[in-house]
């Protein structure tokens, strides 16, 4: 069953800089809902409520429920707009969707059985390639995130998306090739080990090349003294 969060919001009477500035000053946050081929509707959302939607990592394939004056908007959020400094919001666009309405939307991507993974055991990493995954999809079938199985995976192993189960009815905007999502990396402590031995190695070469300076030096002491 899909979720349905729900945001209270207000009509905006009046628009521009200046109004949105003070909507901001009171912590109403200023947006718009338009599609649908119905007129856009400019609105306030109390910052607080719309600022803890944001923070978390479904709040673009989430569905909501916009409530003005009792009325309920069925919705997808397309944009949100930050500070460059401060990272506060500035602005929030909502796309109004429909039973039937299909959407583009990026899901993330979810790692399972990571403890059955002997790439992982062995010492192997993650090496995420897409943490997030475009889409095309009904409202009605929006997943929540898509899950990349990692059981029985080895070092070197790749995850493509070609082995994750999206379900019949929605397809990926790239669809020419069968992209890779992760791969199991070899551990990097292997490469740190290297390192330290050529590091060592060289110390090695530098002190037989002091050794062997001090004894050029030693006999040409030795020469100048017999003279």
């Amino acid at each position: 069953m899909v979720q349905i969060s729900e945001l209270n919001a207000n009509l905006r009477i009046k628009t521009g800089t200046g109004e949105s500035r003070q909507n901001r000053r009171e912590n109403l946050i200023p947006g718009i809902i338009y599609g649908e081929m119905k007129d856009p509707l400019a609105i306030n959302i109390e910052n607080k409520a719309l600022k803890k939607e944001v923070q978390k990592p479904d709040f673009f394939s989430k569905q909501f429920d916009i409530i003005i004056n009792k009325e309920k908007h069925r919705v997808l959020a397309k944009d949100v707009q930050f500070h460059p400094v401060k990272e506060t919001i500035l602005h929030v666009d909502f796309l109004r969707i429909g039973k039937d309405t299909k959407v583009t939307v990026a899901i993330p991507v979810k790692f399972i059985n990571e403890n059955l993974c002997n790439g992982l055991k062995q010492g192997g990493v993650i090496n995420v390639v897409r943490r997030e995954v475009e889409i095309i999809s009904p409202v009605s079938s929006i997943p929540a995130f898509i899950e990349a199985n990692l059981d029985g995976l080895e070092i070197g192993d790749s995850i493509h998306i070609s082995s994750v189960n999206l379900g019949s009815d929605i397809t990926t905007v790239i669809k020419d090739r069968d992209f890779t999502i992760a791969t199991i990396a070899p551990p990097t402590v292997i490469k740190v080990e290297e390192k330290v031995e050529e590091t060592e190695a060289e110390e090695d070469t530098e002190k037989t090349k002091d050794q062997d300076e001090e004894k050029v030096v030693e006999k040409k002491d030795e020469s100048s003294e017999k003279k």
